[in-house]
C-alpha cells in the first residue's frame, strides 16, 4: 500500500491508527487506495501495535433463577475471554431482576470511569432516567434485548420486538378455519415498564388489523404477575383455542395445561429455555421464536470492542434473526 500511495510505511500505520500528524494530500491517497482495494487491517496484529486499553461496565440482571439471562452472561463471558487478549477489560454490575435493585446499581454504574456501557434496559421508565445521566459520559453504549430509541447514541443487537410480535400473530394465524378464541397470557412483574412486552404485543395485535379478511379471531388478555402454575385456573383457559405468551415463560401455560390434561390448545413463545424445550418436545408447546441471548451478549462485547479498539465504523442496528423452532428442527 505504501508503494502504491508513494508515502512511507509509517505514514500509511499513522493514517489506517489515526495518530500523528499526517498532511490531508496523504490521508486522502492513502484512504483511496483503501476504498479501491478493499483493504482490511489485522484486527490483531493491529491491537497489539496500538497496545490499547479499554474497560467494558456490564449492566445487566443477576443469571440465578434466570436461565435466559444466564444464556446472556456465558456469551458475555466468552467474549471477555476472547478479546481479554487484546485490551477489554469486563468489569460487572449485577442486579437482582427488580427495579429497587436496579435503581441501586445505577449510582454505581455512573460513578465507574469506563470506555463503554453494555447494558439492556428491561425496566423502562428506570433506564429512561439513567440514560439521561449516562449521556454525560459521552461513551459508547450497546444495548442488548431490549432497545430504547432516541433518548441516547447507542447500537442495539437483539430482535425487532415488534416484528417478532407481527411473526407470533401469523404463526396464530395458520391453518385456521373455524372460529378462534385467542388468549395472551403476560407472566411477569414489571410489564407496564418492559417496552419489549408492549413491543411485542403491538406488533401481535397489528398483524390481525393489517389482515382484516381473518374475521374469525377474537382476543383477550391475563396478567401473572409470577411464574407460578398455581396462579393458573380452568375458568381462564374456557373456550380458549390459541395462546400467546410475549416472553420466555410459556412453559408455566404449558405445565399447567399438562397438568390438567388439556389438549388442542396452540401455544407460542419465545426463547429455548429447558422447560420450554420439554414442552415442545412434548407437543404441548407448538412454536418458540428463539431470542439467541448467549449471541446477543457476544455481539454486545464485540460491537464496543470494535467501537473503542479498532475505530471501526459499524451499523448502529443488529437484529438478530427471527428463528421460529417446531419440535423437529430443534438440534
Amino acid at each position: 500500500m505504501a508503494e502504491l500511495a508513494n508515502v512511507s510505511p509509517g505514514t500509511v500505520d499513522r493514517i489506517i491508527h489515526k495518530r500523528g500528524q499526517v498532511s490531508q494530500e496523504n490521508i486522502d491517497k492513502v484512504n483511496a487506495i483503501i476504498k479501491k482495494h478493499g483493504f482490511k487491517r489485522n484486527i490483531f496484529a493491529s491491537n497489539l501495535a496500538s497496545n490499547k486499553k479499554c474497560k467494558i461496565a456490564v449492566f445487566l440482571p443477576k443469571t440465578e433463577k434466570f436461565e435466559y439471562w444466564e444464556s446472556q452472561l456465558n456469551g458475555v463471558n466468552k467474549a471477555a475471554e476472547e478479546f481479554g487478549k487484546f485490551g477489554v477489560e469486563l468489569h460487572y454490575f449485577l442486579y437482582d431482576f427488580d427495579s429497587l435493585s436496579f435503581q441501586k446499581m445505577v449510582a454505581k454504574v455512573l460513578d465507574f470511569e469506563c470506555d463503554g456501557l453494555l447494558f439492556s434496559p428491561i425496566f423502562h421508565e428506570e433506564s429512561l432516567m439513567f440514560l439521561d445521566d449516562y449521556k454525560k459520559k459521552n461513551k459508547p453504549v450497546a444495548m442488548i434485548d431490549s432497545d430504547i430509541k432516541d433518548k441516547i447514541d447507542h447500537y442495539y443487537i437483539g430482535q425487532d420486538a415488534f416484528k417478532s410480535g407481527y411473526l407470533a400473530g401469523r404463526l396464530i394465524s395458520f391453518a385456521v378455519r373455524n372460529k378462534r378464541n385467542v388468549l395472551i397470557v403476560k407472566i411477569a412483574k414489571e410489564i407496564d415498564n418492559t417496552s419489549v412486552y408492549l413491543q411485542r404485543i403491538k406488533g401481535f395485535y397489528t398483524f390481525f388489523e393489517e389482515h382484516p379478511e381473518l374475521t374469525n379471531f377474537s382476543f383477550s388478555e391475563i396478567t401473572i404477575k409470577n411464574p407460578d402454575v398455581n396462579l393458573l385456573n380452568l375458568e381462564m383457559f374456557k373456550n380458549v383455542s390459541s395462546i400467546f405468551v410475549p416472553n420466555s415463560r410459556a412453559y408455566v401455560v404449558a405445565q399447567f395445561l399438562e397438568k390438567q390434561n388439556i389438549k388442542g390448545i396452540r401455544i407460542i413463545g419465545y426463547d429455548l429455555l429447558k422447560e420450554n424445550i420439554l414442552h415442545l418436545n412434548s407437543g404441548i408447546i407448538d412454536f418458540l421464536i428463539n431470542q439467541k441471548p448467549q449471541e446477543q451478549g457476544y455481539m454486545g462485547v464485540n460491537y464496543l470492542y470494535k467501537k473503542i479498539i479498532l475505530e471501526e465504523n459499524l451499523d448502529a442496528v443488529h437484529f438478530i434473526p427471527l428463528d421460529i423452532i417446531v419440535k423437529e428442527n430443534y438440534m
